[in-house]
């Protein structure tokens, strides 16, 4: 059974591999939000590289999803990212063989469309995505110095997507940026 999607929920998921350098920038973060004081209807979660967990989990009903990861767009290292997923890039994982161990956020949201299609569930109504540009994402613990650098601002940043995002009538939206900031 699954729930409606406009119930306010929201699920704050930061993917990555620590084992990789600067594509562990999604799981630094949501460590270090798991610290703050955030609104009863957000849950956050370590999904590393668990894709195949999270698809599952958005089956319990999201309204809004945020994927925190490691995002290569060009920009200096540590510039973070504020991106719309807007749905329409397929409805399902096509031909593309699923590792668990490997799957990208559009791997997941597409794989997570077929699920729903098959349960009657519905993907979450917005999900968004606040990445961060990586150094190296080169075999290594730890994260590069600007990378390290920009966790406690995309911290800030989720807080006040999170803020902007709350259910109710005064609700008005997270602002998004397809750019540097």
């Amino acid at each position: 059974m699954s729930v409606p999607r406009d119930s306010g929920r929201t699920l704050v998921a930061g993917i990555g591999n620590v084992f990789l350098g600067d594509d562990g920038f999604g799981v630094e973060t949501v460590q270090a939000l798991t610290e703050r004081q955030l609104p009863g209807h957000v849950e956050v979660v370590d999904i590393g590289v668990r894709g195949v967990h999270l698809a599952y989990q958005l089956l319990e009903g999201y309204d809004t999803l945020v994927l925190v990861d490691a995002t290569a767009r060009g920009g200096d290292p540590g510039a973070l990212y504020v991106i719309e997923h807007d749905g329409a890039d397929g409805d399902g994982p096509g031909g593309t063989l699923l590792d668990g161990h490997r799957m990208t956020p559009d791997a997941v949201l597409a794989l997570l469309g077929t699920l729903c299609a098959g349960v009657g569930g519905q993907p979450p109504r917005r999900t968004l995505v606040v990445g961060c540009e990586p150094a190296s994402v080169e075999e290594r613990i730890g994260l590069s110095p600007p990378v390290a650098d920009a966790v406690p601002e995309a911290v800030r940043l989720i807080e006040e997507i999170l803020r902007a995002d709350q259910p109710g009538p005064t609700a008005s939206g997270a602002p998004t940026v397809d750019a540097a900031n």
